[in-house]
């Protein structure tokens, strides 16, 4: 096998692979978030001020939801949490629908914050768990990739929908929350939890103090608000440069396509070859060129190559950092463990508008993406520093460096 070749894959497990199959079909209406405000404001009369205030609670929702879901998947079971999370945005999402009033619609929003996260860590547990150590890294990004999919074709509902009437935007989401979860509950088999508070050993588990895990929370949080700087600071900065709004679905969709159409490169020799930290820095080199083509490119072709380069950095991270997480995590703990790293997401959902915008208002494009650019590099040589191995992972890249020449 040459160096550049990529390495044959085993078959995920039939449960892993349901299971990107109903996250394809969750994405597919997980547009309407977006609108939130733009509802609040358009059928209730709310300020912006207060429509940001509505966002800020909705993210802050998230948090708890997260760790309440890593707790019911390593008690309850991962389906039935999977499955009760769904409906939970399902019933939100139809009274923000059904909605006659501001209070409505609020309580709405905040009751889709504390269900929106319950189905992230026992997904993400499931296929920790139900693949070898040596197809984590591909899951986990395939995984990715599913979001990825379903999000553009996501982008093409709401364009659609979004016309016609903003409130058929979240009565489309929960119907794909529905159909997800019957296809969870009909597919996936009933499991079967560790007792609780405890692994097959009888050791209490207990994220919070592990030291390595906080150590991956802190470097993960400070790379999500960098992500999230991409996602709700973008349009606002492409405004700026007097550039037009449409770029901005562009590139989202070319950030998208390159999700998909990049995974055999998780799977070449070289990429497999490398250890966690070391993965993790390159990712994050990546991502820095990406910023850096942000803050300098004024054409879209410039940043569409840009959004590109990002992506990449962006698949390298999702893999391996879900991956990590899950081997870090006591067996029959992955859902808790996972969890917890999760909150870096609602962290960043509440702290990256705040950041973003203030940095764009006082400092400008060049600065604002200079600036992610420059953590970027700084994550980079932390990783090398900080991040624990992945003892699995790490493993099979020493396996997977004594096959190649074998095989060449």
């Amino acid at each position: 096998m040459t160096g550049g070749a990529v390495l044959r894959s085993e078959p995920l497990p039939r449960t892993v692979r349901l299971l990107l199959l109903a996250q394809v079909v969750n994405r597919l209406g997980a547009f309407s978030l977006p609108f939130l405000t733009a509802l609040i404001c358009a059928d209730h009369g709310a300020s912006l001020a207060t429509a940001g205030l509505v966002s800020a609670v909705f993210g802050l929702a998230t948090i708890p939801s997260r760790l309440a879901g890593g707790g019911l998947a390593d008690r309850i079971g991962r389906r039935t949490t999977i499955v009760l999370g769904l409906c939970g945005c399902a019933t939100a999402q139809l009274a923000i629908a059904a909605s006659t009033s501001l209070t409505w619609a609020v309580t709405g929003a905040v009751l889709l914050g504390l269900a929106f996260e319950l189905y992230e860590p026992p997904s993400q547990a499931i296929i920790g768990e139900s693949v070898p150590e040596r197809q984590r890294v591909r899951a986990f990004s395939l995984f990715s990739a599913a979001l990825a999919a379903g999000g553009m074709g996501a982008g093409l509902l709401a364009a659609l929908l979004g016309h016609w009437d903003l409130r058929w935007l979240f009565v489309t989401d929960a119907a794909t929350c529905l159909a997800c979860a019957l296809l969870i509950r009909l597919a996936l088999p009933r499991d079967r939890p560790a007792p609780p508070g405890a692994d097959q050993d009888g050791t209490a588990v207990r994220p919070l103090r592990d030291r390595a895990l906080l150590g991956v929370l802190a470097t993960g949080t400070a790379y999500a608000l960098i992500n999230q700087q991409t996602v709700m600071t973008l349009p606002l900065a492409l405004a700026r440069q007097g550039l037009p709004a449409a770029y901005t679905g562009l590139l989202f969709t070319a950030a998208a396509a390159t999700t998909v159409l990049a995974q055999p490169l998780v799977r070449l020799p070289w990429a497999t070859r490398l250890t966690t930290p070391g993965a993790l820095a390159l990712a994050h080199l990546l991502l820095a060129a990406g910023l850096t083509g942000y803050a300098l490119a004024r054409t879209l072709p410039a940043l569409l190559a840009s959004a590109a380069v990002w992506s990449l950095g962006d698949l390298l991270v999702m893999g391996r950092i879900y991956a990590l997480v899950t081997d870090l995590a006591p067996p029959g703990g992955s859902g808790r463990y996972l969890a917890v790293f999760g909150t870096s997401w609602g962290i960043a959902a509440t702290l990256a508008p705040v950041l973003g915008t203030q940095l764009l208002a006082r400092a400008g494009t060049t600065t604002l993406w200079s600036t992610m650019a420059a953590l970027c590099l700084l994550l980079a040589a932390l990783h090398l520093r900080v991040t624990p191995e992945s003892p699995g992972l790490d493993n099979v890249a020493e396996a997977v460096r004594r096959r190649v020449p074998d095989a060449a």
